[in-house]
C-alpha cells in the first residue's frame, strides 16, 4: 500500500534525477516501492521504476501514473541502492542502471513455455462404456480415451502423434465432459539431459585447508570484508570455492560465482553442479526462456548458487553470505557500455549491503587488489605450490628475430616450435596454441604504393577474414569485398600481412595434415553450445590441436595438455595503453597454467620479438611478486592506479572541429574543478596527482562515423575524482553535436 500522494520514478534516461508523478485513488493499493510503472514522458509513455513514496512535491503540474506493471515488487531495497550507488559512481542515470539489474527477457516479459495438458474426467468404467459407444462413428476420439485411459495425463503433442487426433477431436470429447485440457508451466530447462555425478569434498592440501579456514571464519563473523586469494594455476582454488559455498549453505545462505568468459561456464557448472543441487546460471549464451527461467527461479528462492558472468552480480538473491570472483583480474568484469561498471567493484558494495564476504580468485591479481591486500584493507591468502605439488611448467622464450623467413614468408611457428609439437603428438598428448588475434590477416597493404586498406567508417585497418572472402571492420563490422588490386595505385600487389587465428589455423592443418585440430574464437564459437561441445570433444581427446584467442587461455583444466605455444607474446605489450604490460603478464601466465596439470608435465613456449620486456621475462620465471614490484614502481611515478584514480572522457561527433572545441571546453571545466578542489595553495604539491591530460584525438580516432577525442583526469582519490567529475555530468544535456561519455577507472584507452 502507497504511503504518499507522489511516486518518486525514476527511467532509462542519462539523467539522474527522481520524477513526481500522482498516484490515482485506483492505485494506492498497487503502487510499492521495487514496482515498475508506465507514466507519461514528454510526449511519450515510459517505463519508470518506483524508488520511492512522499506527500510532497515542488512540482507544479504533475501527471498520473498510467498503469502499475508488477503485482510484486520485482527489485528489492538493497538492489534499489546499490543501483543509486551505481548511477553516482559511474554517472549514469538511476534508471539505466536499474535497466542492468533485469535481463531483457525480464523485462520483455518472456514467461515460461506451456504445454496443453490431456486428461480424463470419468472413471474407467465410463470411460470403457463410452469408448464402446463412439468406437465405430468417431475412431479418432474412441482412440484417444483409449491412450489416456492407460496413461492418465499425457501432452497433446505426444496424444496426437500416438492416437493421429486433432484438435477438433479432443474439443469434442472436452464439450462432452469425458477430458479436460489444461495449460501448464515448463522449464526450457538447462540442465535437460544431462546428469553431474555427485562428488564429495576432495582432500586438501595445507595451503588449501589454511584458506578454507579463514574464509570460514570470516563467514561466521557474518561481515563485510574480502579476502584476496592468490593461488598459481592448477593449485585448487575451485576446491577453496566449492568447500567455503558448502560453509555458506550450512549457514543457511547463499552465494554467487562470477567467471570471466562465458568458455569457462560448462566445466564450471559441472563442478558445481556435481556437489550442489540448486545451482542457477545466468550468462548471454542462454536462450531467452531459459534466462527468463533462470532468472525466476533464482528471485523465487529456488538457488543457493548462482554461476555467471558480469552480471550475475544483480542476481535476485536474497540472503547473500559469499560472492566469488574467479580470474578477478580480468578485463571482461568490466562493461564497456553505459553504466560502465566494473562487476568486482560493484561486488564489494553489494557485499556491504549483504554483510557478505567477497573472495578474490586469481594467480596473477590485478594490481589494485594486490596493493590492497598489502596495506591490509583486504585478507590475503595465498597457494604457492599445485595440488600434487606439480610443477609449473618450464616457460621457454623464442626470440623470433632470429628465426629465418620461409621463402619470401614470414614464419608465425619457429623451427622449435614445431620440433615440439612433433614430438608431443607423436606420444598422442594435445597441444594448444595460444594467438590474441582473429580473422586471417589483420594489415592489407599495398606493395608499390604503401596504401594501406582501412574502414571507410572508423580509423582502423580492416581485417581480412578468408572463409567469407571478406574484409572487416572489427569496431563497426562493416564487411566488404577483398580488393584484386590497389585502390590507390591499381597496381594488383595487394599484401596481407600479419597473422590471424584463421590463416594460423590454414598454415597449421598444412604442416600437421594427420591431426585433428579446431579453431576456438569469436568466429567459429557462434552456435549456443559451441564452447561447451568444443571443450567436451577436446576433453574426450577427439582433438589433437587446440587453437584459439584468449577464451582459450584461462580456467581449463586438460591433464593430457603437454605443451602450450604462445604464437605471438607482442599482441598487447605495443598497445599505447598504461595497463599493457599488465595484461600481457597476466596472459602469458594463465596460459601457460594450461599445461603440467597431469602425471605427464608440460612445457611452454613463447614466441616473441621483444624477448626482453620485463612483462615477459617475470612471465617465464612464473614470478608474481617480481612483476608486481616493478610494475608497482613505474604506477606510483605516474599517480596511476592503485596510487590514483583515472576517469576518461571521450567525445564523438560527426565534425571533427565540433568535437575538438568541445573537448577543449571540457578539459578547462575539469581544469577549473580541479582548481576549486584542491585549492591554489596546494596546486603545487597536487599537481602531479590531480590532472587532466589532453585533450587529443583518441587513440583510434575515427570510429562509426564519429570522430573522437579524449581526455584523462588523474586524483589521488575517488572522492576528489567524483566531485571533479560531477561539474560536467549533465554536460550531454547541452550538447547536441557532441556526445560525451565518461568513464571512471578506464579499462581501455583506445
Amino acid at each position: 500500500m502507497a504511503y504518499g500522494k507522489f511516486a518518486e520514478v525514476v527511467l532509462d534516461i542519462p539523467l539522474n534525477k527522481k520524477f513526481h508523478y500522482k498516484i490515482p485513488p485506483s492505485f494506492i493499493n498497487q503502487i510499492e516501492i521495487g514496482k515498475r510503472v508506465k507514466v507519461p514522458f514528454g510526449g511519450r509513455t515510459a517505463v519508470g521504476y518506483c524508488v520511492g513514496l512522499t506527500d510532497k512535491s515542488d512540482v507544479k503540474t504533475i501527471k498520473d501514473i498510467i498503469r502499475v506493471i508488477d503485482t510484486e515488487p520485482i527489485l528489492n531495497s538493497k538492489m534499489l541502492r546499490i543501483a543509486e550507488w551505481l548511477a553516482n559512481f559511474y554517472f549514469c542515470g538511476w534508471g539505466e542502471a536499474l535497466e542492468t539489474f533485469l535481463p531483457s527477457v525480464v523485462r520483455k516479459g518472456i514467461n515460461a513455455k506451456t504445454v496443453s495438458v490431456v486428461r480424463l474426467c470419468k472413471d474407467g468404467a465410463s470411460v470403457k462404456e463410452m469408448i464402446s459407444i463412439i468406437k465405430k462413428r468417431a475412431p479418432k476420439q474412441a482412440r484417444v480415451l483409449e491412450v489416456l485411459s492407460e496413461v492418465g495425463e499425457i501432452t497433446f503433442p505426444e496424444l496426437a502423434s500416438i492416437s493421429n487426433c486433432k484438435m477438433d477431436s479432443i474439443n469434442r470429447l472436452r464439450d462432452r465432459g469425458l477430458i479436460t485440457l489444461d495449460k501448464r508451466k515448463v522449464n526450457d530447462s538447462l540442465f535437460a539431459g544431462k546428469h553431474f555425478k555427485k562428488t564429495c569434498h576432495l582432500q586438501t592440501t595445507g595451503e588449501q585447508e589454511t584458506a578454507i579456514n579463514l574464509i570460514k571464519r570470516k563467514l561466521r563473523e557474518r561481515q563485510y570484508g574480502t579476502v584476496l586469494l592468490k593461488g598459481v594455476t592448477g593449485s585448487g582454488k575451485t576446491e577453496v570455492y566449492l568447500q567455503a559455498i558448502s560453509e555458506v549453505i550450512t549457514l543457511g545462505l547463499k552465494a554467487i560465482v562470477l567467471v570471466p568468459e562465458i568458455s569457462l561456464t560448462p566445466q564450471t557448472i559441472e563442478r558445481f553442479k556435481s556437489r550442489f543441487d540448486r545451482v542457477a546460471v545466468l550468462h548471454s549464451s542462454l536462450t531467452d526462456r531459459q534466462r527468463s527461467d533462470q532468472w525466476w527461479d533464482i528471485k523465487n528462492g529456488n538457488a543457493d548458487v548462482v554461476i555467471g558472468a558480469r552480471s550475475a552480480v544483480f542476481a535476485p538473491l536474497e540472503d547473500v553470505g559469499l560472492i566469488v570472483i574467479d580470474e578477478e583480474h580480468e578485463n571482461t568484469y568490466k562493461q564497456d557500455t553505459t553504466p560502465r561498471y566494473n562487476a568486482r567493484d560493484v561486488s564489494m558494495i553489494r557485499a556491504e549491503y549483504e554483510n557478505a564476504l567477497v573472495v578474490l580468485g586469481s594467480a596473477t591479481p590485478s594490481l589494485e587488489s594486490f596493493y590492497n591486500a598489502v596495506i591490509g584493507k583486504y585478507e590475503y591468502v595465498t597457494l604457492k605450490n599445485r595440488v600434487g605439488n606439480k610443477p609449473l611448467p618450464r616457460v621457454e622464450i623464442i626470440d623470433m628475430r632470429h628465426e629465418k623467413y620461409r621463402g619470401k614468408n614470414q614464419k608465425y611457428i619457429s623451427d622449435y616450435l614445431e620440433l615440439c609439437m612433433k614430438q608431443c603428438l607423436s606420444k598422442k598428448e594435445q597441444v594448444l596454441l595460444f594467438l590474441n588475434r582473429r580473422g586471417f590477416s589483420p594489415f592489407i597493404s599495398c606493395r608499390r604504393c604503401g596504401f594501406v586498406l582501412k574502414c571507410k567508417r572508423c580509423d582502423i585497418s580492416m581485417t581480412y577474414h578468408k572463409n567469407k572472402a571478406a574484409v572487416i571492420c572489427h569496431y563497426c563490422f562493416s564487411e566488404e569485398p577483398v580488393p584484386e588490386k590497389c585502390p590507390e595505385c591499381c597496381s594488383p600487389g595487394i599484401s596481407f600481412l600479419g597473422v590471424g587465428t584463421e590463416r594460423m589455423e590454414e598454415d597449421i592443418r598444412a604442416r600437421f595434415p594427420q591431426y585433428k585440430l579446431l579453431r576456438m574464437d569469436s568466429d567459429t564459437m557462434r552456435g549456443r553450445d559451441s564452447h561447451e561441445k568444443a571443450l567436451s570433444a577436446f576433453g574426450r581427446g577427439d582433438i589433437d590441436i587446440l587453437l584459439g584467442t584468449q577464451m582459450i587461455a584461462k580456467g581449463l583444466d586438460f591433464p593430457n595438455v603437454t605443451l602450450v605455444g604462445v604464437l605471438s607474446a607482442d599482441t598487447i605489450v605495443n598497445m599505447p595503453d598504461f595497463r599493457a604490460g599488465e595484461r600481457t603478464f597476466q596472459l602469458l601466465c594463465q596460459v601457460a597454467g594450461r599445461t603440467g596439470r597431469g602425471s605427464k608435465g608440460g612445457k611452454v613456449i613463447v614466441q616473441t620479438y621483444n624477448p626482453e620486456h620485463y612483462s615477459i621475462k617475470f612471465a617465464a620465471l612464473h614470478d608474481y611478486d617480481g612483476f608486481a614490484k616493478k610494475e608497482l614502481e613505474y604506477r606510483k611515478q605516474l599517480y596511476y592506479p592503485p596510487y590514483g584514480r583515472l576517469a576518461r572522457i571521450v567525445l564523438r561527433g560527426k565534425k571533427d572541429q565540433d568535437v575538438k572545441k568541445k573537448s577543449m571546453d571540457i578539459a578547462e571545466k575539469l581544469r577549473e574543478a580541479i582548481r576549486l578542489t584542491t585549492g591554489a595553495a596546494q596546486s603545487d604539491r597536487h599537481k602531479d596527482k590531480v590532472e587532466v591530460l589532453g585533450p587529443a584525438p583518441a587513440p583510434i580516432a575515427r570510429v562509426k562515423d564519429n570522430f573522437r577525442w579524449h581526455l584523462i583526469v588523474k586524483a589521488d582519490n575517488s572522492e576528489n575524482l567524483s566531485t571533479i567529475l560531477k561539474n560536467i555530468e549533465n554536460e550531454n544535456r547541452y550538447s547536441k553535436k557532441v556526445q560525451i561519455m565518461i568513464d571512471v577507472d578506464p579499462y581501455m584507452l583506445l
